[in-house]
């Protein structure tokens, strides 16, 4: 997939408006090929944990709810089910927006921020 090529990675708290915490032994990079603007990419997002990787049915998968989400939901694509436990679907072309991607890969463009 991306032997010997650099992946831009984006830090998944901060997407979801989460503060920024220390690398764990539980972390996690997962890598996934996207198609974003008509072009194949590459690109990591870092996890706190990877628990397992399944795949649901087109059945199992409801739309988000509309309230009570403790996250931004622009970027939950839809609530899946599996057995009792409620699954947070991800729109991975939102997390990972063209624009970010840009920054990340011409981080001379990108705008300073101040602490």
């Amino acid at each position: 997939m991306c032997a010997g090529k650099a992946v831009p990675v984006v830090d998944l708290r901060l997407k979801f408006g989460l503060p920024q915490t220390a690398d764990t032994v539980h972390s996690r990079i997962v890598v996934m090929e996207l198609e974003l603007d008509g072009e194949t990419t590459v690109v990591g997002g870092i996890a706190d944990s990877v628990h397992e990787v399944i795949e649901l049915e087109p059945a199992q998968i409801n739309p988000p709810p509309r309230i009570a989400m403790r996250w931004r939901t622009e970027l939950i694509q839809g609530m899946g089910r599996r057995g009792e436990q409620f699954i947070i679907l991800l729109d991975i072309k939102s997390v990972f927006s063209s624009n970010d991607l840009f920054l990340l890969q011409n981080p001379a463009d990108a705008p300073e921020v101040s602490h």
